[in-house]
C-alpha cells in the first residue's frame, strides 16, 4: 500500500511540539531501508501543508566514522536538540567520511517550528519525550544490504558487514514497536 506523506505531515501538525517550540520527527530504521527518502517525502509534505521548511539532520552526519555507530547521541543532543529546544539556531559539523574527520565548515539548523532527524538509532527511547511523531522504516534485509553497497561501494564491504551485525543487535534489544508510523519500502 502506497505511504500517504500528507496524511503523515496532517498527523505532524496536528500534533502539539515537544522540543521547546518544535515539532520533531525521528525517521528511524536500518540502514538502507530508505529513511533518507522517507524523511525528504515527509519535510516536502510538511513544507506543503504548513509552508515551513523542516531541516533534517542525518545522524550520519554526526558519527565519528565507522566505529561511532551509536555513541554519537551526546553531540546531537548538544549541538542539535538542546539549542533547537532552547529557540535558538543548532549548528553542527558534519562528519566527512572521504577525509576522515568532521569538515571544519558547520551546517546550521534554523529553528522552524519543525525538525526531522533521520537515521539509525534516531528514535532511540531516550528521545521519547522529545519526538512529535517517530517513523520506523524498514525493508528486506537483501533489499537494504544490495542499497548500501550500491550507495557506499563494495570497498566498504567489511565496514558495512560489521555495521549490519551491530545494527541487527541494536535492534533486536531496542523495541522498534513503539514507532508511531511503521513504513516497508521494497
Amino acid at each position: 500500500m502506497p505511504v500517504d506523506y500528507h496524511q503523515i505531515a496532517h498527523a505532524v501538525l496536528a500534533r502539539p511540539p515537544r522540543l521547546g517550540n518544535t515539532r520533531l520527527v525521528c525517521v528511524d530504521g536500518p540502514s538502507g531501508a530508505g529513511k533518507t527518502t522517507v524523511a525528504q517525502r515527509i519535510a516536502a509534505g510538511l513544507a506543503q501543508l504548513s509552508g515551513l521548511n523542516a531541516p533534517i539532520v542525518a545522524t550520519d552526519d554526526l558519527l565519528d566514522g565507522w566505529a561511532d555507530q551509536f555513541s554519537f547521541w551526546s553531540r546531537l543532543e548538544a549541538e542539535v536538540l538542546a539549542p533547537i529546544a532552547a529557540g535558538r539556531v543548532a549548528s553542527y559539523r558534519p562528519y566527512d567520511w572521504v577525509a576522515g574527520h568532521f569538515r571544519d565548515d558547520p551546517v546550521t539548523v534554523p529553528v522552524t517550528g519543525l525538525l526531522i532527524v533521520e537515521g539509525v538509532t534516531a528514535a532511540r527511547p531516550a528521545i521519547h519525550a522529545h519526538t512529535t511523531l517517530t517513523v520506523f522504516v524498514t525493508a528486506p534485509a537483501v533489499v537494504r544490504h544490495a542499497r548500501a553497497l550500491a550507495r557506499d561501494g563494495e570497498a566498504l564491504r567489511p565496514q558495512l558487514e560489521r555495521w549490519w551485525r551491530a545494527e541487527d543487535a541494536y535492534f533486536t534489544d531496542e523495541a522498534t514497536d513503539a514507532a508511531d508510523v511503521v513504513i516497508a519500502s521494497a
